[in-house]
């Protein structure tokens, strides 16, 4: 098969086509042939080295794809709902930038009606974590207030759509007022560019001083301690990414006084059963607002899959609103 390999670690001049034997699906497993892959920040840090695969997973990139399931143990194939030749969409712990890519049938999901198999691409990663960590870790209500870092990330575009679509209120940060125009449109009801206001005192001045419920954050650093002075009482900071650096400086005693909850979690380690746990949530609850028209991916880029490069040094640059898409012809 062809795939996109990493000769070293470094730049995105690293990725580079190859042709790779074909994997084989064990128990549990389906082969499916590759239409699209998502591109996410966890594929750059493994890019750069410091993100590696869990022990067993592919040491090829890539977390999520879109495709055809062409082979799998029929009887769990049918127990789970699927056949041969279905479109599905995955979440996988590797091997995602590939033309054939296993995935446990735990974590298949149905194309969403509708959807094309790029569109698809676009749904696992960030599904799957905005929900793990916004309704199930951190408790997201109808009528609260989330904060979400980063609003015009992938992570960022579907936290606004989930949340809205579930009552409750978002604000979101952005690098530019474009993106924060961005944002809006999206569903967003207050959008702050970062670079140009202090994020923490327009999120007590947009709540008239109560603060969020919950804040989703990637960056973690020094925006913990300004996080933490801008949550409501009984409010919950979730940490998914350390863009800002791994040490933070905070008040306990607030924490203690205003019972404050901090977290984290990365989702590519955890088992099977936990992440078929989510995708059973997502099929349920999200797919019917996908195939209705009121959650929608939003996509910056598709990228033939050789250029792999290119659309990594896009991710880094910034400068996209949503996800980056490759595209196996």
């Amino acid at each position: 098969m062809r795939a996109i390999t990493l000769t070293a670690f470094g730049g995105p001049e690293v990725l580079v086509e190859a042709t790779c034997p074909d994997p084989v699906p064990g128990a549990g497993e389906v082969l499916l042939r590759v239409s699209a892959s998502g591109v996410n920040r966890p594929d750059v840090l493994q890019r750069k080295g410091a993100y590696a695969p869990p022990p067993g997973a592919s040491e090829l990139p890539g977390l999520e794809v879109a495709g055809t399931i062409i082979a799998g143990d029929a009887e769990a194939l049918a127990a789970a709902g699927f056949v041969l030749g279905q479109r599905v969409c995955a979440l996988v712990a590797g091997g995602g930038y590939a033309e054939l890519c296993v995935a446990p049938l735990a974590q298949c999901m149905p194309v969403p009606d509708g959807l094309s198999d790029i569109e698809a691409a676009c749904l696992p990663e960030t599904f799957f974590t905005v929900w793990s960590n916004v309704f199930d870790r951190a408790g997201l209500k109808p009528g609260e207030t989330l904060l979400v870092q980063g609003g015009a990330s992938g992570i960022g575009v579907t936290a606004i759509q989930l949340a809205k679509a579930f009552g409750a209120t978002v604000i979101v940060t952005a690098g530019s007022d474009d993106k924060c125009a961005a944002c809006v449109k999206l569903g967003a009801d207050h959008a702050i560019n970062y670079r140009t206001a202090d994020f923490a005192a327009e999120v007590k001045r947009l709540t008239e001083g109560r603060g969020a419920d919950v804040v989703l954050d990637m960056v973690a650093g020094d925006y913990v301690a300004r996080e933490i002075s801008c949550l409501a009482d009984d409010g919950r900071l979730v940490i998914i990414a350390v863009q800002g650096g791994v040490r933070a400086e905070f008040n306990a005693g607030e924490v203690l006084r205003r019972r404050l909850t901090i977290s984290g979690s990365t989702l590519r380690p955890r088992s099977v059963e936990f992440k078929a746990a989510i995708a059973k949530a997502l099929v349920q609850r999200v797919w019917p607002l996908i195939a209705s028209g009121q959650i929608k991916p939003v996509i910056e880029r598709v990228f033939d899959a050789p250029e792999a490069a290119a659309a990594h040094a896009l991710m880094e640059s910034s400068q996209h609103v949503g996800k980056i898409v490759l595209r196996w012809s």
